[in-house]
């Protein structure tokens, strides 16, 4: 027989190595995912591949007998199994079966309103990558006991990792048991967890039923696109169904769960296991057969059986597996798996193991909006029934559309029966859950932002189909009279000239090193005073590439996944509390870093604080830390930062061009609610003059180089007294005073702010400290380009300040007496 991976090794050189059974259990497929080029497809996971139920559970069902027999029969008394979405949730289950007595829980991406999170966490590789944890029982995991987590498989174990780090600071324990049917992982990753384990003091185990490696040869990801590019087709249009599904409501037992979204216990499991004959009853009623094995025909001969498919859906799949098992042992033909979010490519070849794909609407209400779902090795496997089993939430009329679900099986399979599994309702909680828990999940690229989705979630609303953008002078003209706060409207964005993209590929060249110094050193000096693992909490958008290096800098240094996520704050209006709520109800608060890019006069570093310390006051719970780590400290307004030079950070050359397309943040009453985030808009149409990912790309490419001078520099401010000065913030004063502005709002200090004065606002005139060189060409050019005069100074604390035309504040007089304003 052929190895269903063979299509993918021989095109892209990729090999499975390691423990013999690894071929019978593994075949590989191409990712349609821009992070990550193979797929490895289990073969008795019940998943992409069609497999008998008995195999499934059975192979979920003795990993958890060798955890029992691991822990002993004490600790697994106490044991706690963690499923992970969507695709281990029934491997999941079924260890916990074969652990006895261990309550479970899976993760889930799909949000239930009146049930608080207990947790969450990111899986930076996967299609969908944010989880939430919504046990009924808040207290499910608050036990000391061992927590036994379970995967399909174990890649890097990053998300493992993610999900200890969350679960370890809310609940800490002792043991931990890590359980997958294949560990995947290179001898670093090995290590990364030995010395991740050692961190926290805990003792973490591993079980799986094989284990190997993937040698993928440089280059992988992009030829394993150029190869998806090149064999995708748009799915053919489906032939006409056969006949209409008929449909089952089962008896399900009440207050038993449909699944271990919101816990099951081993009463649930007692309950379920006394319910299955009657509920596989009557799924077997409804089929073309009716129940029983087959009987004689006229001739004395014994038909063939019918060969029946019990379809779960995403992350129902225990449900669907024990209803496959019940009729299995009942004599059935029976095969089993389940629909899934997961992009695939299909290819019709004995050696590839997605051979056909079926494309269908999302039929839940997702959170994340509508899209598409898919259902593998289904058409043309000559099934003659398949059983399709949802939970109600499910039972929706896009499941039942021409196009949906039923629809794209009955034009396949001969007899297609909807089997609906009552959805399960957690009891109210005792208390009002934080308004956080019914906030939507971050928004990620490529949907909102040209930023890889693992590499930032914005709490932000898209409203991106709002009318925002106004003139320059109509916008200074409404902010400075108080007719407008400058949230309440976006800038048109700038285009810059051919010449101005020159400059700032000029200055990202010869600047790229000096930011990742600033960068490696702003980073170890946060992992260095920080107890456990940081959270980034980039203030959009001037801190999130700074977020992102952070980021990549832990990753690329330490094998740390440090999530990060990016906030709205706006002077004068203060931080968006929506977006702190639901970092509180994910994150341990203590484990948040505020992330800027730069400072000048230091007025959002006091507008964070003063809205922290009113957040506390208003809603109780701990505190989020005020320090923020900014890039460039000029004004000497923090303790963390990479440096305290004034110099140009390319990022601050353009607007959204180089912050994964996203405008600046927007505060309106009649767009965002009490209980909405602040808006965003995604520029997608600015696509082609992105330089987002080149300008992260160009400084990640410099770290090792500067790695050595990092760790020296960061050695020594540790032991420095690095207590602000707020020097800058005194020149200002003394700016808006001798020039006449007597507005410190209207003087942005530094290069960052007065580049922000040129593209965004009405500039009066730019003040440069004299013989300041490259650094400034770019503002240079926008002054000329915009008739702004450039002032060279002595006894500047900044390379350059911008200065706002305050053309609208009556009396203002220059610095030679004169009136500035002709109103």
């Amino acid at each position: 027989m052929v190895w269903s991976g063979t299509w993918v090794a021989e095109r892209l050189g990729v090999e499975l190595n390691g423990d013999e059974q690894l071929p019978g259990l593994l075949g590989l497929a191409l990712r349609r995912n821009p992070r990550r080029a193979h797929l490895l497809v289990s073969n008795v996971l019940g998943k992409h591949v069609p497999q008998r139920p008995s195999v499934v559970r059975d192979a979920g069902h003795a990993l958890g007998v060798r955890v029992r027999d691991l822990l002993g029969d004490e600790d697994a008394a106490r044991a706690v199994v963690l499923g992970y979405a969507e695709t281990a949730t029934g491997l999941g289950h079924s260890v916990a079966d074969g652990l006895g007595l261990a309550p479970y829980l899976h993760s889930t991406r799909r949000p239930v309103d009146g049930v608080a999170p207990a947790g969450g966490f990111e899986e930076s590789h996967s299609h969908a990558t944010s989880h939430l944890l919504l046990p009924e029982d808040p207290k499910l995991l608050a036990g000391d006991g061992p927590l036994v987590l379970v995967d399909d498989e174990f890649s890097t174990g990053n998300t493992v990792l993610n999900t200890i780090r969350d679960l370890h600071a809310r609940y800490p324990r002792d043991r931990y048991v890590i359980v997958a049917l294949v560990d995947m992982r290179t001898p670093a990753d090995r290590d990364r967890l030995t010395a991740f384990a050692a961190k926290i003091g805990a003792r973490v185990d591993l079980l799986t039923t094989a284990a190997g490696t993937v040698t993928l040869p440089d280059g992988v990801l992009e030829k394993g696109q150029e190869l998806v590019a090149r064999h995708e087709t748009a799915p053919a249009p489906a032939p006409a169904p056969r006949a209409a599904a008929s449909r089952v409501v089962l008896d399900w037992p009440e207050g038993v769960p449909d699944g271990g979204r919101h816990g099951f216990t081993p009463e649930h499991r007692a309950r379920l296991e006394a319910a299955l004959p009657a509920l596989a009853a009557q799924v077997a009623e409804a089929l073309p057969q009716g129940p029983g094995a087959p009987e004689p025909d006229a001739t004395g001969r014994t038909a063939p059986r019918r060969r029946v498919l019990v379809l779960g859906f995403e992350e129902l799949m225990y449900a669907p597996l024990r209803l496959g098992t019940e009729l299995e042992r009942a004599g059935h033909d029976v095969a089993y798996s389940t629909t899934t979010r997961s992009p695939v490519l299909a290819v019709d070849d004995p050696g590839y193991a997605i051979r056909t794909r079926l494309v269908f609407p999302a039929h839940d209400a997702p959170a994340d909006g509508p899209g598409e779902r898919y259902a593998y090795n289904v058409a043309g496997a000559g099934f003659d029934a398949v059983v399709a089993v949802v939970d109600s939430v499910a039972d929706t009329p896009d499941l039942h559309a021409p196009d949906g679900l039923l629809a794209q099986l009955a034009a396949h399979v001969p007899h297609v029966v909807l089997a609906v599994v009552p959805s399960y309702v957690p009891a109210p909680a005792t208390e009002a859950p934080e308004r956080s828990s019914m906030l939507p999940e971050p928004l990620r690229g490529p949907a909102f932002s040209s930023y890889a989705p693992e590499e930032v979630g914005w709490l932000l609303q898209d409203l991106s189909d709002v009318d925002l953008e106004a003139p320059t002078e109509e916008r200074e003209e409404a902010i400075q009279s108080g007719g407008a706060h400058y949230a309440e409207s976006l800038p048109v964005e700038y285009q810059p000239s051919a010449r101005y993209q020159e400059l700032f590929q000029a200055a990202l060249e010869t600047s790229a090193a000096r930011i990742a110094r600033a960068v490696g050193t702003v980073t170890e000096t946060v992992l260095a005073e920080r107890a456990g693992t940081p959270v980034l909490v980039s203030l959009a958008r001037a801190g999130t590439p700074v977020g992102v290096l952070m980021r990549r800098w832990a990753q690329a240094r330490h094998g740390l996944d440090l999530p990060h996520y990016a906030v709205s704050i706006v002077r004068g209006r203060g931080i968006d509390t929506n977006a702190l709520r639901w970092l509180a109800a994910h994150h341990d608060p203590a484990d948040v870093v505020f992330v800027d890019g730069w400072t000048g006069k230091g007025a959002i570093t006091r507008e964070l604080a003063e809205a922290l310390d009113a957040h506390r006051e208003k809603h109780g719970g701990p505190a989020f830390d005020p320090e923020i780590a900014v890039l460039a400290d000029p004004g000497s307004c923090v303790r963390t930062y990479g440096t305290r030079e004034d110099f140009l950070i390319p990022s601050a050359c353009l607007n959204s061009t180089v912050s994964g397309l996203i405008s600046r943040t927007v505060l309106r009453a009649d767009l965002v609610g009490p209980d909405d985030f602040h808006g965003g808009k995604f520029y997608r149409e600015l696509a082609g003059a992105d330089v987002s990912n080149d300008f992260l790309d160009a400084v990640t490419v410099r770290f090792d180089e500067v790695a050595d001078s990092v760790d020296a520099e960061v050695k020594e401010l540790l032991s420095a007294d690095r207590t602000p000065t707020w020097e800058g913030w005194a020149a200002v004063e003394r700016i808006s005073e001798e020039y006449g502005i007597h507005d410190v709002n209207l003087v942005k200090p530094g290069v960052g702010e007065t580049t922000r004065v040129l593209l965004r606002r009405v500039p009066w005139k730019i003040l440069a400290q004299r013989g300041a060189g490259a650094d400034l060409a770019h503002v240079r050019l926008l002054a000329e380009q915009r008739g702004v005069p450039v002032e060279e100074v002595d006894e500047l604390p900044y390379t350059c300040v911008g200065l706002i035309h305050p053309q609208y504040t009556r009396g203002a007089t220059g610095a030679d007496g004169k009136a500035v304003v002709s109103q």
